[in-house]
């Protein structure tokens, strides 16, 4: 083996590697919220806002030892400031927000299936867009999803729901936020870089979600293991967790990236089950794997796409 393939192979374990540290620690910080709402009466509207500022200021402080000025340029360009502004409210915000109600009023690991409904709506977005039908995979990739949202949310049956009405509200208003938070920034990434798009994202949504629930305003029960939970969230859950997946980036596809990111959805429902007894049946695990399904389908469409034209396609999903 030629020491160029040897040094292949490496950059590629080092890619997978940081993908399933960001994807693991993005899976157990939903449990570890589950835990703070259901266990130690935490509302999503203080943990969000708290999360929000806090991940805000420190990936802007680390933006600025390696950007300096360039961090405040953005609010220079008229159309950028507006857009980062509507990136931090509907995107940032929203997707935050919306996961962690869904995790309030259900549970992490349907929570977080649900959100990977997201690349199935941008895909529909995509092509109404070009106005155009859906492809093969398109379309069987669409099947597979509505089917597994039916078998996770009704465990088969026709007639009761398995879950509330509003995790399953806030659960789909969850994906159609990542789908946005996912497309809206894409011009503001490529011109001045996600620690600094999704930092200045962060610490707007946070200060707009001031006025809404103050961090000061505060309901529940502080003990240590809740300490902790709220320091794994903010730390491990959000900024370890961004950069990892973001750092993996540099050394593979954005398709494989997103494919074995699916082991969050899959972590989340092996923690809530082991740590917090959450019941997940048959039902359930079908349809779990009927949406991860469509994320290798899509995924490996994505990558043909990417080869036929020698271009390749980023994209940016962080919980």
């Amino acid at each position: 083996m030629s020491s160029s393939s040897a040094a292949l192979i490496n950059s590629r374990k080092k890619g997978i590697f940081l993908v399933l540290v960001g994807a693991l620690m993005w899976g157990v910080s939903g449990t570890v919220a589950q835990f703070l709402f259901q266990h130690q009466g935490f509302s999503p509207e203080w943990l969000v806002v708290v999360r929000l500022l806090i991940s805000g200021t420190i990936l802007l402080l680390i933006a600025y030892k390696k950007e300096k000025k360039r961090v405040w340029a953005i609010w220079k360009v008229k159309h950028d400031s507006f857009s980062i502004i509507l990136f931090g409210i509907l995107g940032m915000l929203a997707v935050q927000y919306t996961f962690f109600a869904a995790i309030k009023h259900g549970n992490a690991a349907t929570a977080t299936v649900l959100q990977y409904l997201a690349p199935v709506l941008i895909m529909c977005y995509s092509a109404f867009r070009s106005k155009r039908m859906p492809t093969i995979i398109e379309g069987l990739a669409l099947i597979l999803a509505i089917s597994g949202t039916f078998l996770l949310v009704t465990q088969g049956s026709f007639h009761t729901l398995s879950i509330s009405g509003l995790a399953l509200f806030w659960g789909l208003t969850s994906a159609i936020a990542l789908a946005f938070y996912t497309l809206q920034p894409l011009k503001l990434l490529a011109n001045w870089g996600s620690a600094i798009v999704v930092g200045w994202g962060m610490l707007i949504g946070g200060i707009f979600f001031c006025f809404i629930h103050p961090p000061w305003i505060f309901v529940g029960q502080w003990s240590l293991p809740a300490i902790f939970a709220v320091i794994f969230i903010v730390i491990f859950g959000t900024i370890i967790a961004f950069f990892c997946y973001l750092e993996s980036l540099k050394y593979i596809s954005a398709s494989d990236a997103s494919l074995l990111a699916c082991a969050e959805p899959l972590t989340a429902a092996f923690l809530a089950i082991i740590w917090l007894h959450v019941t997940f049946g048959m039902a359930e695990w079908l349809g779990t794997i009927c949406i991860l399904s469509t994320i290798a389908l899509l995924s490996v469409k994505k990558e043909k796409q990417s080869v036929q034209t020698s271009n390749h396609v980023k994209m940016n999903i962080n919980q």
